[in-house]
């Protein structure tokens, strides 16, 4: 398969810095949160690439920057062997926010509450002049809502009167409505009761097989992301600790922060084993630790952990970033 989505060092700061005048009177020198810190990863045409971790891990960031809404500090996103940097300020940047759409968290927010659902799925196809009439983007609307699970009757409606799991729906219609190849997904279920989750997932998986579509799938959730990914990256504090093919990591997880997490997780069959919940607290994007950001929480830490950072190396078909593992102590 060919790579459709191409990450190198991605970076992104953030200045968080007080007013001017604060910082002259107290004396403090600019402060900046460095969200996304050197990530990198591919995902081939008609894959899923999901990345897990923590809240405030850098998730949503990447998100925003695969798509264009926020501009990287440092590195690169080519999309289709292109940078996408220079994609998006080039004259034809339309043809690439055609190819990639994103999704977003919260369905109550991401719908204009004073527009019909028809205007809200129909917007992208004005807007790329993929319509050349009303009764064209009518009838192409219809056939959108169909697709997700939802009637051609339901454009003449307002979000209020939908609930979650079918705002969520629109939102994916509306997303669909260039024929995109790359859908960016920001916890698109993360709002919504299991049993809805599950519709919609299920959805997703299904345009997906008919469609060649690519995902790239970003959650906290560890069964959502089983049931969806086909590779899972887990980050901590901005950075990628582990890259592996779904199965190699929930079979058989390196890094201490991957096990971690994955023992916090309920499981049925296993309702003798005593279950190791997830050790301290995320630190201070603000200040973070020398070394391996995870070393303060992390049981396997030594010396060397506190002082050096790990980069993202390959073993035995795995990208993990730890010194334990490099060494053989874990």
């Amino acid at each position: 398969m060919s790579t459709l989505v191409e990450v190198s060092d991605l970076a992104m700061r953030f200045d968080v810095s007080p007013p001017w005048l604060n910082r002259v009177i107290e004396r403090k020198p600019k402060a900046f949160v460095h969200a996304v810190d050197g990530v990198s990863f591919a995902i081939e045409r008609g894959r899923t690439l999901a990345l897990v971790g923590e809240s405030g891990c850098g998730k949503s960031t990447v998100a925003r920057l695969l798509v264009g809404l926020y501009r990287p500090t440092a590195g690169k996103v080519k999309f289709d062997g292109r940078d996408a940097g220079e994609w998006f300020a080039a004259a034809d940047a339309p043809a690439l926010r055609k190819r990639l759409q994103m999704i977003f968290q919260d369905p109550y927010a991401s719908l204009n509450p004073r527009w019909l659902v028809r205007d809200i799925v129909a917007e992208p196809l004005v807007e790329h002049g993929l319509v050349t009439s009303k009764e064209e983007a009518e009838s192409r609307v219809g056939e959108l809502l169909k697709q997700v699970g939802l009637a051609p009757a339901d454009g003449a409606k307002y979000p209020h009167q939908f609930s979650g799991g079918q705002r969520q729906r629109i939102s994916i219609a509306r997303a669909l409505a260039t024929q995109p190849e790359f859908l960016v997904c920001d916890e698109p279920t993360s709002a919504l009761d299991v049993s809805v989750q599950a519709q919609v997932l299920n959805i997703m998986k299904d345009l997906q097989r008919k469609q060649g579509l690519t995902y790239l799938f970003i959650s906290h959730n560890l069964a959502v992301v089983r049931h969806m990914a086909d590779q899972v990256g887990v980050m901590y504090l901005g950075r990628l600790v582990e890259l592996a093919d779904k199965s190699s990591l929930f079979s058989s997880p390196r890094h201490p922060y991957t096990r971690m997490l994955l023992d916090a997780i309920p499981d049925i069959h296993q309702t003798g084993k005593q279950r190791t919940a997830v050790q301290g607290e995320v630190p201070n994007p603000l200040n973070p630790p020398s070394g391996c950001s995870f070393h303060p929480r992390c049981p396997l830490a030594n010396e060397r952990c506190g002082r050096e950072r790990p980069s993202l190396r390959e073993f035995k078909g795995i990208r993990v970033a730890c010194h334990a593992v490099e060494e053989g102590r874990c």
